[in-house]
């Protein structure tokens, strides 16, 4: 019964901070676009900024997944180190943002919440799948 209950508290540790990492996501992807995001989603049906946050959710649940399921025998040290590698996916999808907004015309975040559809929303969410996909291997 006591593994039962130690598995139980694990699991909510690591599902709270898998939950604060994806909403502080949200946030990311809400400060480098302009508007709020969930108005343009919730109410505004926005595709674009639907696809733009559904790649950095999924890109950040990839890394942290990975991180828990490879994590150290040391519960602190492995709740740590998927705090660690979590927040090293959202700032390394923030750098490929900006560096995708340097090499491509106009502003991309106004591009990636336009009610017209634009490949631009297909380009960018690879990239915050790619970057996941990079970071989730390192930690492997």
């Amino acid at each position: 019964m006591n593994d039962i209950v130690n598995g139980l508290g694990r699991t909510a540790a690591y599902g709270a901070l898998g939950v604060v990492l994806l909403i502080l996501g949200i946030v990311l992807v809400d400060l480098l676009t302009p508007g709020k995001l969930g108005r343009q989603i919730w109410e505004d049906r926005n595709r674009n900024a639907a696809i733009l946050l559904s790649s950095a959710l999924l890109g950040i649940g990839g890394i942290v997944f990975t991180a828990i399921w490879t994590t150290y025998d040391d519960f602190a040290k492995g709740l740590a180190s998927t705090a660690a590698f979590g927040l090293l996916g959202l700032v390394l999808m923030a750098v490929a943002f900006f560096v995708v907004d340097l090499v491509t015309p106009g502003k991309l975040g106004a591009t990636l919440v336009d009610p017209e559809p634009h490949p631009a929303v297909w380009v960018t969410a690879s990239v915050n799948l790619a970057v996941s996909a990079v970071v989730s291997a390192s930690i492997a």
